[in-house]
């Protein structure tokens, strides 16, 4: 749901940059995990918060000063899958994407979807292929022709040699 920029003042708060649409949406989650670089995720409750321009800045139980709050910088922040939503009927959570199978047209299995990352003007799907080799799809209609979560795949039109 986000990441974490860096500390905030001297009280333990943190700069999140989140990754929603609506940037605020955060803020109606009182329940947070946060995870580390590369550690484990940590529940925290939401004490306060408020907008700053194109980020948050929050104040999180159990991260009571700068240095505390610098030790996530990098991290993530997620939220209860079952505080979110159902998603809209055509509309599908990036995280339900992570390992879904890739195939291209060609019937060539491409691999697997390590992340979905955005970069401005759309985002798009990290394939990992089984020699660890990774390749960049745009998460478009032009590209992508089918996502099936249920049979768990993914059909893009790209060549493995793209």
């Amino acid at each position: 749901m986000g990441r974490v920029a860096a500390p905030y003042g001297i009280k333990g708060w943190l700069k999140v940059v989140p990754m929603t649409s609506a940037h605020d949406t955060l803020l109606t989650h009182a329940q947070w995990w946060l995870r580390k670089r590369g550690g484990e995720w940590q529940e925290a409750r939401l004490e306060s918060g408020r907008p700053h321009g194109n980020t948050l800045v929050v104040q999180l139980s159990g991260v009571s000063d700068r240095e505390a709050a610098a030790a996530f910088s990098g991290g993530e922040v997620g939220v209860p899958r079952s505080a979110l939503p159902a998603p809209a009927p055509g509309e599908i959570y990036w995280a339900d994407l992570v390992g879904l199978a890739v195939w291209n047209r060609e019937g060539e299995r491409l691999g697997e979807v390590a992340a979905v990352q955005e970069y401005g003007a759309h985002p798009v799907l990290r394939v990992v292929d089984g020699a660890g080799a990774a390749r960049l799809i745009p998460l478009v209609a032009a590209y992508v022709d089918a996502v099936d979560v249920t049979g768990r795949r993914i059909d893009v039109d790209w060549q493995k040699d793209y």
